[in-house]
């Protein structure tokens, strides 16, 4: 405003000097005289100061006389009750227990693979086969004995139930039938052990040994590793003081970081044990499968919905101070001075749990008060405030 006031007294003294006068400005220049045209220039200089210090009285004056001016300006915005979900931030790492490396329980050289890595495979599923060294040759004999002993064993009792033959003669049938039972079903165990199955279904996620190795029981023999990725959790130190708000159940938001993304689940159970080394107890959380990306060892961020609200109060923590006593304040606007005059009014307020940039009020706010937000640091109270948005 005071531009345009200034270039148009500008306007009409230049107007006023030079139209209709053989002394203007266009006739000065025209004339082609140096000194003429710097005693011109002179002379509008000197009415051009004199115009700002006229302006400079007229500002004065305005300042003097409209009170707007020195209000402050601020905005405000309306307290209303809502839902306020906070949560209990910790890190850790997906695992899951059926993880395992799968070793041989014989010695001997792997004869065969039946899997290649990342292949699915269901529990019992025959992985690898191990050279028997001629235990299933040892077996098809023994079968052939145990078949003859028995039908040896069941003449014999048909015999002695016709009261055919002797005593002695049946329970040595029968004790031979037993003998050569109990001997095919030990070398049966032994036959098994070489071969490998799957103890449980997943997949195969590492081949180690190639056929034509030599293995045997024990460290370093390892064969296969298999991992299951339907059965994964992330387990949490929760610190103790959050024992009470911590239970199975609660909502928990899992962020994967690496991988952009997050998955909603819920805690299956809660350690029933307080580690004295830094006083906390575990969480298990249970994450589901989600496309194959999530992966044991991954790093992972766990929200923890430790406390609900469903009607409160949140301001920005931005505004909120605090007194030479320790207490927290934020100024308010008198909701019947809104539209016309509005006053500042400082009031103290209690405090509850943070989250992100805003803090929740348990008292000294209600529902439909009007908080003076940008400029609060700047405001006194009770002193008169000029609001420029609406609330």
């Amino acid at each position: 405003m005071k531009k345009i006031l200034y270039i148009t007294l500008t306007a009409v003294v230049l107007a006023s000097c030079g139209g209709g006068s053989n002394n203007s400005v266009e006739n000065v220049i025209a004339s082609n005289d140096i000194g003429a045209i710097r005693a011109k220039q002179a002379e509008i200089s000197k009415e051009q100061k004199a115009l700002e210090m006229k302006l400079k009285s007229l500002d004065s004056a305005i300042a003097v006389l409209d009170d707007s001016a020195k209000l402050p300006l601020v905005t405000a915005i309306e307290a209303k009750p809502q839902k306020f979900d906070h949560y209990l931030e910790l890190q850790g790492d997906v695992m899951t227990k059926q993880n395992v490396l799968i070793y041989p329980e014989m010695a001997g050289t792997l004869y065969r693979v039946y899997v290649k890595e990342g292949q699915k495979v269901s529990k019992g599923q025959l992985l690898a086969s191990i050279d028997d060294g001629g235990l299933s040759s040892q077996l098809a004999q023994l079968r052939t004995q145990e078949e003859l002993s028995k039908t040896t064993f069941e003449r014999q009792k048909r015999l002695w139930e016709q009261n055919i033959g002797s005593e002695i003669q049946f329970l040595q049938a029968k004790t031979n039938y037993e003998s050569q039972r109990s001997a095919v079903k030990q070398l049966e165990s032994q036959v098994a052990k070489s071969t490998i199955r799957a103890p449980f279904s997943g997949i195969i996620d590492d081949v180690i040994k190639d056929e034509g190795t030599v293995v045997s029981p024990g460290p370093g023999s390892e064969v296969f590793r298999i991992v299951n990725l339907s059965n994964m959790y992330i387990e949490v130190e929760v610190p103790e003081s959050h024992l009470t708000n911590v239970t199975p159940g609660k909502d928990v938001k899992v962020y994967f970081p690496v991988l952009g993304d997050s998955v909603s689940t819920k805690i299956r159970q809660t350690g029933n044990f307080i580690n004295p080394a830094n006083r906390s107890f575990t969480a298990e959380i249970p994450v589901p499968s989600h496309d194959g990306k999530i992966k044991p060892n991954l790093t992972a961020r766990v929200m923890i919905n430790d406390y609900t609200s469903e009607d409160a109060i949140l301001i920005p923590q931005s505004i909120v101070s605090e007194n030479a006593d320790g207490e927290q304040y934020v100024f308010l606007v008198d909701a019947d001075s809104i539209s016309t005059d509005p006053v500042a009014r400082k009031v103290v307020i209690e405090t509850g749990k943070t989250q992100g940039d805003y803090v929740e009020v348990l008292s000294g706010i209600n529902s439909g008060d009007g908080i003076i937000d940008e400029g609060a640091r700047s405001v006194k109270e009770g002193q008169k405030v000029k609001i420029k948005n609406n609330i």
